[in-house]
């Protein structure tokens, strides 16, 4: 369909909490094909629906050239600790150091409506953890340690 162009902060959709998808509809088949296109780009991990404008439950992902997506995800479990360089496409150009889990494991449906569980330590579980915490209306700035987060958002106002 369309690669999309990536809503970056301030902008107020991702700030927002996303609404679950309530029933697979053709606009719901064409959001996963414009997240699935979006995301398809070298160096992009993963990409919420509010990130290209739709406030829904549903993301993509591109770890190790495995390219996917997963409707309604929900974090199920979590475990053990990383600490490392992070970025997102809606907070362009900045990298911070980043706790989260090694582990996560998140389920959801897939477009037939059928369970998907994704799981995985490293990168695959800080994308999981980044990816939810976009439609619960949050940006990786939020777990920044107190300093570092000042320092970040001086450097979006100065752009």
């Amino acid at each position: 369909m369309a690669i999309r162009e990536i809503r970056v902060v301030p902008d107020p959709i991702l700030r927002t909490p996303c609404d679950p998808i309530r029933s697979i509809t053709p606009a719901i088949e064409r959001l996963v094909t414009d997240l699935l296109e979006t995301v398809d780009d070298p160096g992009r991990a993963g990409l919420s629906a509010n990130q290209i404008g739709v406030g829904l439950r549903a993301f993509s992902y591109n770890i190790e050239g495995k390219v996917g997506y997963i409707l309604n995800p929900v974090i199920e479990e979590t475990r053990g600790e990383q600490y490392g360089d992070e970025g997102c496409l809606s907070v362009p150009g900045l990298w911070y150091k980043t706790r989260r889990a090694d582990y996560a494991r998140v389920s959801g449906i897939d477009l037939d409506g059928k369970p998907v569980t994704l799981e995985g330590t490293g990168l695959m579980g800080r994308m999981l953890q980044h990816e939810c915490d976009h439609l619960d209306g949050h940006v990786y700035l939020d777990r920044l340690e107190k300093e570092e987060r000042r320092q970040a958002m001086r450097m979006m106002r100065s752009r």
